[in-house]
């Protein structure tokens, strides 16, 4: 059964100007994941703080990936709709998923014993934040940033 939540849904349709992908398996991606969003997020022209949200964002859930899945995908967009520009962050892996979506979302449910903060803190820190888990397919994790 496949779960799925949305917060400030991704619904608004975008334009992608640019995009890049990187490949999550070791803690070396963790931290090229954070550079690039980084630089991306700085060549947009976040201020610094939306620049530290985003990247405390990714090193959230690029870790998720690499600690559950072992293995991902995390794609960044710079998008523009109507007049602004923002960065979309999409996190895919063919992990066991999450049976408790809701739960993790009310930060009441970790899998690795720790205070399962990471996930609802990055849905607080983003724009908008979608989230698609089953335990056939993994979890896809979407995230916006506008600026």
């Amino acid at each position: 059964m496949s779960e799925r939540a949305d917060a400030a849904a991704i619904d608004a349709e975008a334009t992608v100007l640019r995009s890049g992908t990187i490949r999550v398996r070791s803690e070396d991606d963790i931290l090229r994941a954070r550079q690039e969003a980084r630089g991306i997020a700085e060549e947009i022209g976040f201020s610094t703080t939306d620049v530290t949200r985003i990247v405390t964002g990714v090193s959230e859930l690029t870790r998720n990936m690499h600690l559950y899945a072992e293995d991902g995908i995390m794609e960044w967009r710079e998008i523009e709709a109507d007049r602004d520009s923002g960065l979309e962050l999409v996190f895919d892996d063919d992990g066991p998923g999450i049976d408790d979506i809701e739960g993790v979302l009310r930060a009441e449910h970790s899998t690795s014993g720790g205070m399962g903060r990471g996930i609802q803190g990055t849905q607080k820190l983003m724009d908008a934040f979608e989230i698609v888990s089953n335990p056939d397919d993994g979890t896809t994790i979407t995230v916006r940033k506008w600026r």
